[in-house]
């Protein structure tokens, strides 16, 4: 996960190589409309005549003023307009900093995700921040978060260690939501000795009941080196890029296992694609990693036979 310490050193690297550039990474690139970052990948265990276009948004971090309630909606309209078969929701809705002027509740995000369109539906899973951030959910060591009860509340379905059958053209899939690895952290408040996650990767996949194609939705990509060769594509949030990518490098985030699990797309055993994110975590500064939206396209176009 993204390191405090690094995090707070890099911004300070920043202001070593000027006031400017400082000032860009808080005042302007944290709040730049999102770019479209589009990949197609072609994972082996994917049919290549299955065409699916999934929409992404990891990372929202409501708060004012960097993720204001209208921000929000901007985002679900320009995510509408990519006219996805699938929408992704990948976690971190809450406030990832204190750098804020007013908390926005669960329930007002909420209702302005719910605005997401998609033939398939829109699918979610949880963040740690809102783990970390529902004192109830950490004190008790489980149970859904607020967060959580808030976009069901909203009709968007909430996946921990579950999984959904879909079709697209009468071909099958399967959608695949992984707990949160970070959600529970230690203190004497909680009771808890040692972190610990809600994940349980190998009972998500018991839960699979055929050879159809599994696409995983996980928060961290960190579980990417365990991920098995039966899941085509992992979807993965939480670095935010390193929040500060400098020719890219990103100084915050260090490898997991020897593999750079911070951004983009990587072949492992599945394929796996990061997301940069939308918001920020620990301080509102963004360089080199601007917000996105994630386009991902697996299959190909079906051919067009003129005669």
């Amino acid at each position: 996960m993204i390191s405090r310490r690094h995090l707070i050193r890099s911004v300070g690297g920043l202001s070593a190589l000027g006031i400017s550039t400082a000032a860009y990474g808080v005042g302007v690139e944290p709040e730049l409309r999102p770019r479209i970052t589009r990949y197609h990948p072609t994972p082996r265990q994917w049919p290549a005549d299955l065409q699916l276009k999934i929409a992404v948004i990891a990372d929202i971090h409501a708060c004012d003023p960097w993720m204001s309630l209208e921000r929000i909606e901007a985002i679900v309209d320009q995510t509408n307009a990519l006219k996805p078969d699938i929408i992704a929701l990948l976690g971190d809705y809450v406030a990832g900093h204190h750098h804020v002027t007013r908390i926005i509740p669960a329930g007002e995000w909420a209702r302005v995700l719910a605005g997401l369109k998609a033939p398939l539906g829109v699918h979610a899973v949880m963040g740690n921040h809102d783990y970390w951030d529902d004192k109830v959910v950490q004190r008790a060591g489980h149970g859904p978060t607020v967060a959580h009860r808030a976009l069901e509340a909203a009709g968007i379905p909430v996946y921990e260690n579950d999984v959904v059958r879909l079709a697209k053209d009468g071909r099958s899939f399967w959608l695949a939501g992984l707990g949160d690895q970070l959600a529970y952290v230690p203190g004497p408040h909680y009771g808890h000795a040692t972190s610990f996650g809600a994940d349980d990767l190998n009972a998500t996949l018991a839960k699979i009941t055929d050879d159809a194609p599994v696409i995983l939705l996980a928060h961290e990509p960190y579980i990417a080196t365990r991920v098995p060769g039966r899941v085509a594509l992992q979807l993965s949030g939480h670095t935010h890029g390193g929040q500060i990518r400098l020719l890219g490098w990103s100084p915050a985030l260090p490898r997991q296992h020897g593999v750079p699990l911070i951004y983009g797309h990587m072949r492992l055993k599945c394929d796996v694609v990061i997301s940069g994110g939308l918001g920020c975590s620990i301080v509102p500064v963004r360089v080199g990693v601007p917000p996105e939206i994630v386009e991902v396209t697996l299959g190909r176009a079906p051919m067009v036979i003129v005669s």
